[in-house]
């Protein structure tokens, strides 16, 4: 979005807010640093062998109730990972949220995605003990396009007895963008392709998830279809739509925190150069296990393992596949600020490196440190 749209945007959720009860205002926010710094390989398009400070974030929320049942607001966001991003802002969402009852609601505008436990809650660092999270489903060198879309939602929730527990549901219809700097386009410019204006496409689907009546237990289910489509100097790019398919769970048990999801997703991504036509058919194949403790008030531990495997690929081939062995900590100083530290041990290059900062190729296994430091409000 331009700045002008996103100056009108701010300045019209501004204006509703100012005149209404200031009681219902609220505004959020964070500003983040990381560090990476890792071994054989460099991460994330970051210098991270010799140890990289590039990675900066920072949001602004600010949404108010203009009745009780319609709020409006909006997020803007700035992030620098690597080439990724930069100082400009991006409108994370901006959208207008009409309650019916417990059972029906729509919103419009820029919508958060459903999908999987994550998606759209992972531009908010501060929610997470982890640093990174698994990589195999929520690549952070591709969140802008994966975290919202503009279009409309319908949402609600129906109560099963207190035997049976409440089925929450969401389906969305919209069109997504391909981050004009993010790495699905820097991949494609490893094939030539560049693009007056970045790769887009429509995108729908829906998640249900059932809040079972075993305490802190939930599982659900997400479907997503998306297809992308551009055209450049060089050729055009083409994606038939793709449906992703994702099952997960998660219990919250006292101090104990479980999660797991499996993601499945087929694609073909046929690249025309003139007469040439190339196909390239992905089946990608994503999992995790999480565990989290809180150990105290203030220190929180944790422990997942992520496997992304591209199955048209030789899975003999560590170019097909990786698999992410993670240990976690989180340190609250206080209400506002809070600091990580993560050990990754990394094997198979199937995802986060790039050619432009492994020029010499890259090795099949990689350990390496992540820290971040953060401020909320």
């Amino acid at each position: 979005m331009s700045r002008r749209g996103i100056g009108l945007c701010f300045v019209l959720v501004c204006a509703c807010a100012a005149a209404q009860d200031m009681d219902h205002l609220q505004i959020h926010g964070f500003a983040t640093q990381g560090f990476l710094y890792s071994s054989n390989n460099n991460y994330l398009t970051m210098k991270s062998g010799e140890g990289s400070l590039q990675w900066t974030e920072g949001a602004v929320s600010i949404s108010d109730a203009v009745t009780d049942k319609l709020r409006i607001g909006m997020q803007l966001h700035m992030s620098q990972i690597g080439d990724f991003g930069g100082p400009k802002l991006v409108v994370d969402w901006a959208s207008g949220d009409y309650t019916f009852n417990d059972r029906v609601g729509v919103r419009v505008g820029k919508i958060k995605t459903p999908m999987g436990l994550f998606n759209d809650s992972q531009d908010v660092d501060s929610l997470f003990v982890w640093v990174l999270l698994p990589q195999a489903m929520y690549p952070v060198d591709n969140r802008d396009y994966n975290l919202s879309e503009m279009g409309g939602e319908v949402y609600g929730s129906l109560d099963l007895g207190t035997k049976r527990g409440r089925l929450h549901y969401r389906g969305h219809i919209g069109g997504s963008v391909l981050d004009e700097n993010g790495g699905y386009v820097r991949q494609l410019e490893q094939y030539g392709m560049t693009f007056p204006s970045p790769p887009s496409g429509k995108t729908y689907g829906g998640d249900v998830r059932w809040a079972t009546p075993l305490e802190g237990l939930t599982v659900g289910s997400s479907a997503i279809s998306t297809s992308v489509d551009a055209a450049g100097p060089m050729g055009s790019v083409h994606t038939p739509p793709t449906l992703t398919l994702g099952q997960y769970a998660q219990w919250d048990r006292g101090k104990l925190h479980l999660a797991a999801e499996y993601w499945r997703s087929p694609l073909y991504i046929v690249l025309t150069y003139g007469p040439m036509r190339q196909v390239m058919p992905l089946d990608s194949r994503a999992w995790y296990p999480m565990v989290g403790y809180d150990v105290a008030k203030k220190l929180q531990v944790g422990t997942y393992y992520s496997h992304y495997v591209n199955k048209t690929q030789s899975t003999q081939g560590f170019v097909s596949y990786s698999k992410d062995w993670v240990i976690s900590g989180r340190y609250n100083f206080n209400s506002y600020f809070y600091g990580k530290l993560e050990g990754h041990f990394l094997h198979g290059t199937g995802l986060g490196y790039y050619q432009s900062t492994n020029p010499n190729g890259v090795k099949p296994n990689t350990k390496m440190l992540a820290a971040r430091i953060g401020f909320s409000f």
